[in-house]
């Protein structure tokens, strides 16, 4: 079995309920374990900003797929979902990004492991830092808490830990 490490996130609501079914339709999938989840967290979007805040998080999973054939479910979850790719780091349903697999270096036209942007945001690195700290990502010599000494202290105070209040639509920012 392979061990991927899967970021989440949803800027369109209802948020969560998107996060919730994405990680249904990846347990649901024969080929597909999941085996632990971070925390959700609030977050500033990136790249575009003129959009609402994301809801992130991210997901252990054990696989017997290969990475493409992992790409191929996470696409398919996206497209059953409502994703529609109109702007570049835009607001999306569901948003599915394989960032780490078996410690596996891989570069295709569709997909490139470990994910290219991992040690630069905050709102993948604290997620993953709760899932597994000491993950240590060869390609750069560092583990996960280590990585994370390196991204700006800006950058990780916009990723805020998240509650759901009633059940229903309210949230709460928490301190992390």
């Amino acid at each position: 079995m392979n061990k991927a490490y899967i970021a989440l996130g949803s800027n369109i609501e209802p948020r969560l309920t998107y996060l919730n079914k994405a990680i249904d339709h990846l347990a649901n999938h024969d080929k597909i374990e999941v085996a632990a989840e971070s925390s959700i967290y609030e977050t500033d979007p990136v790249g575009y900003v003129e959009q609402e805040q994301f809801l992130n998080m991210v997901i252990e999973a054990t696989t017997e797929l290969d990475p493409i054939a992992l790409l191929d479910v996470c696409q398919s979850v996206e497209s059953k979902l409502g994703r529609e790719r109109e702007i570049k780091w835009g607001p999306r349903t569901i948003d599915l990004d394989i960032l780490l697999y078996h410690q596996e270096v891989f570069e295709s036209e569709r997909l490139i492991l470990p994910h290219p942007r991992l040690h630069e945001r905050a709102f993948v690195l604290i997620p993953l830092a709760e899932i597994n700290p000491l993950l240590y990502i060869e390609q750069l010599r560092q583990n996960i808490t280590q990585l994370l000494t390196t991204i700006p202290v800006q950058d990780k105070e916009g990723v805020v830990k998240w509650q759901q209040l009633d059940g229903v639509n309210e949230s709460k920012r928490l301190e992390s």
